[in-house]
Parts: C-alpha cells; structure tokens; sequence
C-alpha cells in the first residue's frame, strides 16, 4: 500500500507522476480532505510489483518533503515485507516486517543496541526508534483521519 497522509494540493499530480513512473502503470488516486490538516489532501492506493519496489516508490516520494507518506511492501518467498514511514519533521524510517505485518529487529540490531545503551532509559528508547514509535505518534493522527476513505488498485506493467 502507499498512503499519502497529507499533500498540498498543488503537489498531488506530482505524488501521482512518481507512483506511475515507479510502477509503469497509470496512477490516478481518489484524493480527499485530510481532516487532520485542514487544506490538505490524502489518498491512498494498493500496488502489486516484484520485491524492492517499496523502496523505489519511497525513493521517489522523498522528492517532496512537506508529504506524509507510508508504503507497505508484503513479504513474498524468500524476501522480507517492508515498512516506511515518512513525516516532515522526522524524516524517514523503515523497517522489515514478517508475514503477519510486525516488526522485524534483527539480532545484529539488538546487539548494537545492547552495546551502545546499557541504561535503562537510554536502552527504551532505542528500541522505541527501532519500532518508529516516533513516526507512528505523528502519524496517527492522519491515519485515523483516512478510515473509509476509498483505495486505488495498481498493478506494475510488465
């Protein structure tokens, strides 16, 4: 899935010329008002494409830094799903997700962790970054804002 939060009206052609550039396919989302930002637009829309399109959708998207944004990439055989979550104020995050849509923290990442904060405090809060505690706060508010809203389906060509 890619879900624009919020966009600036004059910003959403270009949001719909990067999906469809990514995917090869037409993209031309239903956008509504984004109630958590008044003035603001939101769509969303679901893709199908082979593994790693996730990241070049997001790498596409960055190019406009005042969106809010997520996308979604199932797993499929032998490839982990993905998770991005982009906000104005924090920028990028992304993590890999299981079949049944968690997070996934890998070993080395607990490790390194582990090293590097050996209080308490110090050590919760690093776990909260490797969970994008910080991006699903901020985002929240947009979400729930989207409940009912209508999907566009996409499908990459060839």
């Amino acid at each position: 899935m890619v879900y624009v939060h919020s966009s600036p009206s004059a910003v959403c052609p270009h949001v719909e010329w990067a999906i469809s550039g990514t995917l090869g396919t037409r993209a031309d989302l239903q956008w509504t008002a984004q109630p958590a930002a008044p003035g603001q637009l939101r769509s969303e829309c679901n893709w199908t494409a082979d593994p790693g399109t996730g990241g070049k959708l997001v790498a596409a998207l960055k190019a406009w830094p005042m969106i809010r944004f997520e996308v979604t990439e199932e797993p499929s055989p032998g490839v982990d799903g993905q998770r991005f979550c982009f906000a104005p104020t924090l920028g990028l995050w992304r993590a890999r997700t299981s079949a049944n849509g968690d997070i996934v923290v890998g070993e080395d990442q607990l490790r390194a962790l582990a090293t590097r904060s050996r209080a308490g405090e110090s050590f919760a809060h690093a776990v909260d970054e490797l969970l994008g505690s910080s991006w699903d706060a901020a985002l929240e508010p947009f979400r729930r804002a989207g409940d009912g809203a209508p999907v566009t389906w996409l499908h990459r060509v060839g």
